[in-house]
């Protein structure tokens, strides 16, 4: 487990920024339970400055995951978010999007969001912007990329896609073998 370098940092922010917006500095600054970022075997984790301290004790081959995992590096140097980040990105999420009861199972069957299913979404949402996807009853169910701005969402019709399905909570099940 090591810090991350001055790249991977930055390819790191980006990514969590276009979800985050200006609530990035909640996660970075927090003085009275400071965190860090760490990497090990390609996975970013997001954990207390405690915890580090004690598991330098553990050797690296016996270390198997430390905190939350946010996601992986790929081979190429891009940074791919995992559905374990979710609690952190639906906390200090900009923009969300609520989904209807019936437009629940289809998203976590790995579905993109279809303008039917929408719910209600955070006004002046970009297009190409990250959202946090929720359901009615605010639970966080995963996150995507919107195809389309508000504005354009009202004109689409109801088989339109609006959001860009890239992690929900049901790859906990579909991908229980490969995601740790």
């Amino acid at each position: 487990m090591r810090p991350l370098t001055e790249s991977e940092t930055q390819t790191l922010f980006t990514k969590l920024s276009s979800f985050l917006g200006s609530n990035l500095i909640h996660l970075v600054d927090t003085p009275d339970d400071p965190h860090v970022f760490r990497l090990h075997r390609s996975r970013v984790y997001y954990v207390r400055e405690e915890m580090i301290r004690q598991a330098i004790s553990v050797p690296r081959a016996n270390l198997i995951s430390l905190g939350i995992c946010l996601g992986k590096f790929s081979k190429t140097e891009k940074f791919r978010l995992h559905v374990t980040g979710l609690d952190i990105l639906g906390r200090y999420a900009k923009h969300k999007i609520w989904i209807k009861p019936n437009g629940e199972m289809p998203f976590l069957y790995g579905n993109h969001i279809v303008k039917a299913h929408l719910g209600k979404i955070t006004e002046d949402t970009p297009e190409h912007q990250g959202v946090v996807v929720y359901s009615m009853a605010d639970v966080p169910l995963g996150f995507g990329v919107t195809a389309r701005s508000t504005i354009d969402t009202r004109k689409l019709d109801p088989t339109a896609i609006i959001v860009f399905n890239q992690a929900d909570v049901g790859e906990y099940l579909r991908d229980e073998d490969t995601l740790f």
